[in-house]
Parts: C-alpha cells; sequence; structure tokens
C-alpha cells in the first residue's frame, strides 16, 4: 500500500460536517453523491440523511470506549469510504464522528467511493467494493489496518442470511436497520476498540 494514495485520498476528504453538508446541498437539488443516479438511491441518501440526524442527536460513546480511547498514546486518523445513499454508512459514521469528537488522538475522514476507485480497490471486501470502509492509519501516514463494512455481529447477520436466502432483500435490510437502531452503536465501538488496542 503506497502512503502518496492514502496521502493523496486524505487531500480530497471531507470532515464530518463537511460530509453532511455536501449530501444536504446534493439532496436540495434532487441528487444523491456518487456517480449512479437514481430515484431508488435519492430515496435512500434522504432517508439516511435524517438518520444520521437523529444519530448526531442520540448516539453515546459508552463508559468502557472512553476508558479504552483515554489509553491510547498513539494519533490515529479513520479515513472512510463511503457515499451519502448507503444505508450501513448513515448508520457507522455518526459513530466514528462521536469517537472522534470524545478522542484528541483520533480524526476523521471521509472520501467518496466513486471519487476514489484506486484508494477503493485497495480495500475490497471478498472482492467487492463494500462500504463504509475505515482505514485505519498512524501519524506517520501508514495503514495500520482496516474495517467494514458493517460491524463483526451484523456481518455474520448478512452471511448467514445470504447462505440461507442467496440474496439480501428489502426484508433483511430493514431487520438489519432494527438491529441498528437496538444496537446503538456498541457493537461498532467495540470493533473499532479492539483494532485501535491492536494497532
Amino acid at each position: 500500500m503506497n502512503n502518496s494514495l492514502i496521502e493523496n485520498s486524505l487531500t480530497k476528504s471531507f470532515t464530518y460536517s463537511e460530509y453532511r453538508t455536501k449530501i444536504k446541498s446534493l439532496l436540495a437539488e434532487g441528487l444523491s453523491t456518487g456517480a449512479e443516479q437514481s430515484e431508488d438511491l435519492l430515496n435512500y441518501s434522504l432517508l439516511n440523511d435524517k438518520r444520521m440526524d437523529r444519530l448526531d442527536k442520540t448516539l453515546k460513546i459508552s463508559d468502557e470506549t472512553l476508558h479504552s480511547l483515554n489509553q491510547l498514546h498513539k494519533k490515529f486518523t479513520f479515513l472512510v469510504i463511503a457515499e451519502g445513499w448507503c444505508g450501513d454508512a448513515a448508520q457507522i459514521i455518526p459513530i466514528l464522528n462521536k469517537v472522534a469528537e470524545v478522542s484528541a488522538n483520533i480524526d476523521l475522514k471521509i472520501v467518496l467511493r466513486d471519487e476514489n476507485d484506486a484508494l477503493m480497490n485497495q480495500f475490497l471486501t471478498n472482492g467487492s467494493k463494500s462500504i463504509p470502509k475505515t482505514i485505519i492509519i498512524d501519524e506517520d501516514k501508514n495503514v495500520v489496518n482496516s474495517w467494514g463494512p458493517r460491524p463483526e455481529i451484523a456481518t455474520k447477520m448478512v452471511q448467514d442470511y445470504k447462505a440461507k436466502n442467496g440474496v439480501i432483500d428489502a426484508e433483511f435490510k430493514k431487520d438489519l436497520q432494527i438491529w441498528y437502531n437496538k444496537d446503538k452503536g456498541n457493537s461498532t465501538q467495540k470493533d473499532l476498540i479492539k483494532l485501535l488496542q491492536a494497532s
């Protein structure tokens, strides 16, 4: 993995508030992020924007996560590959933002998948461009780990459903969103802390 690709991606990245503003301004024009435009993607984006608004207000970082973050002796950047229409990204990025807000050692940056093909191709999940993908970078711009598109538990839910039904359908997507709502970001926090401690 070459540092110049990471550095180049970081120069094109958004902060969380810039990412949210970008999505909202596109939605105001009836557009979603990404190369492809469709009514479905627009509807997902509108739904996700509301979802992120809600999560920004309601998400809490657990005491356990706070304690672990306070033990970090190194600085990290979370470089996240996402798109506004992606349901998993809408659930996960607000958590990453809260983690970055409470820790002086974590910086959150976001890039759009369709505008960063070379980067995405370095972080495929089982050969696919699954998002959100969180790339964990140290102070020297080295990639120390990557995570995503979902927490471990949700990944297993997806795999089990696919094995049984062959595809991920609208019914399952609904169930997954219900799981995210009940989980309140705790699984994502646990996964991230485990990765940071190992980095």
